[in-house]
């Protein structure tokens, strides 16, 4: 999708759909003054009238507006001046692209950004209006069989902003989000394919497709006898009980020279029934979420090596299937890690943190800055926080900080849980070095804790991404969470914000 910055006034905007916003009691709206100079006060009278509603996110479409030279203009409520935050905005945004999606319309300029919205700059307000738009034009038909939808028609969208020095900032905010856009549809795809596709080796060719199209990465898929080789038993405790074999994708972009990298791992359970300790029944279609870690990561790199950033990457991916059989691993027996650590499973359901481990300890070969696990990791983390923040654990709290302030800019947000001696002594075990699991409470936390046993010496953070990496009910689906807040976090360390 094409993407320009403009100072035109509204009114002089050649186009086939201009969008402005409405604000209520009467109060200025981007774009509106202008056109409302232009035309004699035609939306002013239609507002006043009640023929245009000022409440967040309603949408009124004008054709032939007097003074207008845009053939459209799509008015959209913005609600109290005093509450237009980011929040608010991406609800304009996404009513205006909803609108546009059922339209034929071919190109569009937004002039919702020349608002003030808290002091955002035109950076970012370009970035999450090209977001959010590529966000509600999603959508998934891999699957359905017969006549696919009509493909959205939009093209090319414009952003209005109130001065030329302001113009080069929304230019780069909208080339970072198609990037991220891009990214973000990937993560959802592999997210909401079926397990029967969407299985381990699926995502290694994935991965080298991504190697294909871009020359900076390459990608290695490990098979069960080279991860046999590594001692990674712990890993493969997990994928005993299925017939499907296991993969270790290791992806790599190199664009800083020597320097170290940031590793991203990404849990890719492709199918997750508990195995021994199975799950119940109920919703247990959507255990085919639980590669979601491993499809945002995969996504990260797309955007790292779709917009050249200037910094290394490795993302490893451990993926595998998790199911019950004669062969699959008990509650009771004890596997050693690649670090040589032994551990009780008690619950076969906790296998997440069992493959992440092997994973983290591979990544010490990197020798890397920053390591970065994904994971749909527990439950109990959608207790804690329910589905609208991702939670961030790690014992550097300058670390936490910074994942969190990136997920802030982002508007893909986390929140810091703690990580405490107290919480590891949940998971002490009789017969083992510690156990899987820690009871019933904090089992967020503890996770988190067994993960840190193996990440000592690592400038280290673990994602929950439990309740934030896709939705339930009628709008069911893979969100691709957290690759806005990965990358951020990666462009602000490349330095490519401006």
């Amino acid at each position: 999708m094409e993407s320009f910055a403009t100072t035109s006034a509204a009114h002089r905007r050649t186009s086939s759909c201009i969008i402005v916003g409405a604000f209520d009691a009467g109060k200025s709206g981007p774009g509106i003054d202008d056109i409302n100079g232009a035309s004699g006060g035609y939306i002013g009278n239609m507002i006043r009238g009640g023929d245009i509603s000022t409440q967040p996110g309603s949408v009124q479409m004008l054709n032939d507006v007097p003074g207008v030279r845009a053939k459209r203009v799509l008015v959209v409520g913005l609600g109290k001046i005093s509450k237009f935050d980011v929040a608010a905005f991406r609800l304009a945004v996404t009513a205006a692209a909803k609108t546009i999606r059922s339209t034929k319309i071919k190109d569009v300029v937004s002039y919702l950004g020349t608002a003030d919205v808290n002091g955002t700059s035109p950076y970012y307000l370009a970035r999450y209006t090209m977001e959010s738009i590529g966000a509600s034009l999603y959508s998934y038909n891999e699957t359905k069989s017969g006549r696919r939808p009509r493909a959205p028609t939009l093209k090319k969208i414009g952003f209005a902003v109130n001065s030329r020095s302001a113009s080069a900032q929304a230019v780069r905010g909208a080339e970072h989000a198609k990037a991220i856009v891009d990214g973000m549809s990937l993560a959802r795809d592999l997210g909401n394919l079926p397990p029967n596709i969407c299985t381990p080796a699926y995502l290694g060719r994935t991965a080298q497709k991504l190697a294909r199209k871009y020359k900076n990465v390459s990608t290695r898929v490990l098979g069960e006898a080279e991860i046999k080789r590594l001692r990674m038993h712990s890993f493969l405790s997990v994928t005993a009980g299925t017939t499907l074999p296991a993969k270790l994708i290791l992806m790599q972009y190199k664009g800083a020279g020597q320097n170290k990298p940031v590793v991203l791992v990404g849990k890719g359970i492709t199918f997750d029934s508990g195995g021994i300790s199975i799950k119940p029944s109920p919703a247990m279609d959507e255990m085919k979420f639980d590669m979601c870690g491993a499809a945002s990561v995969i996504g990260v790199m797309s955007v790292v090596a779709k917009l050249k950033l200037p910094i290394n990457l490795n993302v490893i991916v451990p993926a595998c299937e998790n199911l019950p059989s004669g062969t699959a691993t008990r509650p009771g027996d004890i596997v050693t890690s690649m670090s040589g650590k032994t551990i009780e499973i008690l619950n076969t359901d906790a296998e997440g943190r069992l493959i992440l481990c092997d994973a983290l300890t591979y990544s010490r070969r990197y020798k890397p800055d920053v390591v970065i696990d994904v994971a749909t990791l527990t439950g109990a983390c959608v207790v804690a926080l329910g589905h609208h923040r991702t939670a961030v654990m790690t014992k550097n709290d300058e670390l936490a900080a910074e994942i969190i302030d990136a997920g802030i800019s982002a508007d893909d947000r986390g929140w810091q849980l703690p990580l405490a001696e107290e919480y590891e002594r949940q998971l002490k075990s009789n017969f083992a070095d510690f156990a899987n699991v820690g009871g019933p409470h904090g089992g967020a936390i503890t996770a988190g804790c067994f993960i840190s046993k193996f990440t000592e010496g690592l400038n280290w953070a673990h994602l929950d991404i439990a309740g934030t990496a896709w939705k339930s009910g009628a709008a069911k689906g893979s969100t691709g969470r957290p690759v806005p807040l990965l990358s951020e976090f990666i462009l602000r360390r490349a330095r490519a914000i401006p």
